[in-house]
């Protein structure tokens, strides 16, 4: 039934807003029925989500407030001070992301949870969208395509725990709509800037999107262009609008990729592909696994892409070219060399098949090109059904699938082609088109249900904020005491972030980029960390403390303990060269004397027995128990080798040979007790406090400070000696591990300052792609004055608004 009266653009409209409906009700009544944040008691949080998201989401709306220590450069607050442009480019440069300074800071969880639907809605909105541009059809149906498309397997089970993920979810069908742009010939500087916030939202899963949008793009060239010079016209064009946008991007990717392979070593492994009745059990709804791709996109939308290739009104070029590239990146996803390429060249730590979300896409773009030319047949839709039944019988073999999945899938596939098969026969459309709805949200509410309990029992959960966070977050807020000294959140830890999510200015930190340089300086001061190094925890140590000004420190009871005073942020030492720690992997007392400048340890008098009135401090990075000393109580080591590395535990004030130190398991084969001697530490920190600069000014990304007449040596700072400082007009030098810059005689002032390495030629490389930008639109502008026009307009393939195109139509336009 034809609609002549309304516009194109407003039933795109419409097909977007009921894509964004459907995918909102569908993934909220599925954490309902899971009973999860925000819906019932069970945690959402989980690994990732809850160990880096939220706490950087969580950053950003203290940054948005005006809160943050630091800025867009530097944050103080993790770390000891790290550069935050990588993290944000990785973690927050979203468009969405700044949603979460709408809601209260204590519901930082909450505020994340919303983002992470309204991108799945986004996500639905653009597929529907851009289907529409593609080619002729029914609004409502573009709907339930758009929707099917956000809510697969993968959106609903992996990216909605990492909710940047779910930007590459939204730039795949934006993508594909800047080559519809390019195939026309249009809209050149916009195509740029969707492709440049694409890439600047997460570039990770935009290089994704990106490679399947050029597929799809290759496939739009074939069926609708004829001859190689107009074919290559648009390529050419669809490759410069993208090579642009990335260009602009640039000033957030290249610090980024910079920061990254300054990072220190994450896991590796070796792609192995699933077997392939599990392939095939993730098309079914009601799956989960860590390990195999999540094929799941509504039963509805996999019955027309089955249907496809045996569709008599679709040409046969047609058919060949979308029901091919469609089995290609099914394939893609089992063989090495082009796994690889699709993860940037290197299998990812954990999920291994991040890019699902593309052949989710380009199903979902097949199955509309398919129904361009009506609803299948009664035959082709019993072809596409026997198809999808031979796909279910592999999957029964298969470990991962459930019997609940396998009642799903039978059920809607049969209630999807009775839809299907009324539609041809001109039936009612609302009621065939609510029981297509019915089916897409009952499948995929069931799919993120059980994800969740798949995730919940497999994974680390963290709690939402709470009246437990809350209490830490106000005793940091009444000790803060920055610049003069920091607050340290302490441990045990809630999250890897703490400082971010807390307050405070501590050691913690976790990231994709957690510099090497900072890894392995807290490993020699003796920080313990899990995510093989990624995720490095504080250090509870008098001497570390005073090392890096924290005056404030969170108790585990949570109470605030006070150290006396503490050195401040710039400290002087010796001229000469600079020393170097001992072993990587060995002790760390001597290095912590080292960077101390003087010995406040001292050995056991008798084994494993501290003189009385020092303080035992036990080193065993590789124990995983509990340890005490005989009179004291036990303290947790967690280590786990190599993804948990046990941190340097205090066990308390020894009494002597009535405290010996007693390990409740067995004890581990590297192990060394030290005892630390108040008496000398506190000379030592007053020598420091001695010799400081005064004055002390700290920026957002700058430290200054005025020294003493007649200061020399080395001024340090206690920060991490990442790249990208420079002090007095000169980069920066690593002093065990830290900033720090040689003082020429007479120099009365210190001035640092840190830029992400990368930035100047980035911004450089956004303005030559800016300046390029603008010859490309004059000289568009001067050849449409021309020529009298701008190039086709949009939707001019895409024919008249009907219900479904005339039997027999061709399905690619033009």
């Amino acid at each position: 039934m034809s609609t002549p009266h309304r516009s194109p653009r407003r039933l795109s409209l419409r097909g977007s807003a009921l894509a964004a409906l459907i995918t909102v009700v569908a993934v909220c009544a599925g954490d309902a029925v899971a009973r999860v944040f925000p819906y019932g008691h069970r945690h959402r949080s989980i690994n990732d989500l809850g160990n880096q998201f939220v706490p950087f989401h969580a950053h950003l709306w203290d940054l948005l407030h005006g809160r943050a220590r630091g800025g867009l450069l530097l944050n103080w607050q993790s770390g000891f001070g790290t550069s935050f442009l990588p993290d944000f480019g990785t973690y927050l440069s979203s468009p969405f992301a700044v949603l979460v300074a709408l809601f209260p800071r204590e519901d930082i969880d909450l505020a994340v949870y919303v983002v992470t639907v309204v991108k799945m809605a986004a996500a639905a909105a653009a597929m529907a969208w851009l289907l529409r541009t593609q080619r002729r059809g029914p609004w409502w149906a573009a709907g339930l395509l758009g929707a099917s498309y956000a809510l697969c397997g993968w959106s609903v089970i992996e990216a909605s725990y990492n909710p940047m993920w779910l930007d590459g979810l939204i730039a795949f069908p934006l993508l594909c709509l800047t080559g519809e742009w390019a195939l026309r010939g249009r809209r050149t500087a916009l195509a740029a800037s969707v492709v440049a916030v694409s890439w600047t939202a997460n570039f990770y899963t935009a290089y994704m999107a990106t490679l399947g949008a050029a597929l799809v793009l290759l496939v739009r060239v074939v069926l609708t262009r004829e001859g190689v010079r107009e074919r290559s016209a648009v390529l050419v064009r669809g490759a410069l609008t993208t090579l642009l946008g990335i260009a602009l991007s640039a000033p957030v990717l290249i610090p980024l990729f910079l920061s990254s392979q300054q990072a220190y070593p994450g896991w590796s492994r070796q792609f192995e592909p699933v077997p392939w009745p599990d392939l095939f059990a993730r098309i079914l709804p009601a799956t989960y696994s860590f390990s195999s791709p999540a094929l799941f996109v509504g039963t509805g939308t996999l019955l027309l892409v089955a249907a496809l290739p045996f569709q008599r009104a679709v040409p046969a070029r047609t058919r060949l070219c979308w029901a091919g590239l469609t089995a290609a990146v099914l394939l893609s996803f089992q063989w090495t060399p082009t796994h690889l390429a699709w993860h940037v060249f290197a299998t990812p730590n954990g999920s291994p098949y991040r890019q699902t979300f593309v052949l989710a896409g380009v199903a979902v773009i097949a199955a509309w090109t398919g129904l361009a030319a009506g609803p299948p047949r009664l035959r082709e839709l019993a072809a596409g059904a026997a198809v999808l039944a031979a796909a279910a019988a592999a999957a029964a073999g298969s470990r991962l699938a459930t019997a609940w999945g396998l009642g799903l899938f039978c059920g809607g596939l049969a209630l999807a082609a009775a839809a299907w098969w009324s539609l041809r026969r001109r039936g009612p459309v609302l009621p065939a088109a609510g029981v297509l709805a019915l089916v897409l949200i009952g499948q995929a509410a069931a799919t993120t249900a059980f994800g969740h309990q798949g995730k919940l029992g497999g994974l680390d959960d963290y709690p939402s904020w709470g009246a437990a966070h809350a209490a830490r977050s106000e005793a940091l807020a009444g000790a803060e005491g920055w610049p003069a000294y920091r607050t340290d959140p302490g441990r045990p830890a809630l999250t890897g972030n703490d400082p971010l999510l807390l307050g405070g200015e501590g050691g913690a930190y976790y990231s994709s980029h957690t510099p090497d340089v900072f890894t392995r300086t807290m490993v020699a001061l003796g920080a313990g960390w899990t995510s093989r190094g990624r995720n490095v925890q504080s250090i509870d140590n008098p001497v570390t403390d005073a090392l890096f000004a924290v005056g404030a420190r969170l108790r585990p009871d949570g109470t605030i303990g006070r150290a006396q005073a503490v050195p401040p942020l710039v400290t002087i030492r010796p001229a000469g060269p600079a020393p170097s720690y001992g072993p990587f992997d060995g002790p760390p007392f001597a290095n912590q004397e080292l960077l101390l400048g003087a010995e406040v340890y001292e050995d056991p008098v008798a084994p494993g027995v501290c003189r009385a009135g020092t303080e035992a401090y036990l080193w065993a990075p590789e124990y995983n128990a509990t340890a005490r000393l005989a009179d004291g109580r036990a303290f947790r080591l967690n280590g786990n080798a190599p993804r948990n590395r046990a941190a340097l535990q205090p066990l308390g004030t020894s009494r002597g040979a009535s405290s010996a130190l007693v390990f409740d398991a067995s004890a581990p084969p590297r192990w060394v007790l030290s005892c630390l001697d108040r008496a000398r530490l506190e000379p030592a920190v007053a020598a420091l406090r001695a010799s400081a600069p005064t004055g002390l000014r700290v920026g957002s990304s700058t430290v200054s400070a005025t020294l003493p007449p007649g200061t020399t040596g080395t001024a340090v700072l206690s920060s991490p000696a990442i790249a990208g400082w420079s002090c007095n007009g000169r980069p920066a030098t690593p002093y065990l591990g830290l900033v720090s810059v040689p003082l020429a005689p007479g120099t009365t002032t210190l001035s640092c300052s840190f830029r992400p390495p990368g930035l100047a030629p980035g911004a450089a490389v956004a303005g030559a792609a800016l300046l390029v930008l603008a010859g490309l639109l004059l000289a568009e502008r001067r050849r449409g004055r021309r020529t009298g026009r701008g190039g086709i307009p949009d939707g001019a393939e895409a024919g008249a608004p009907v219900e479904f195109a005339p039997a027999g139509a061709g399905a690619d336009g033009a």
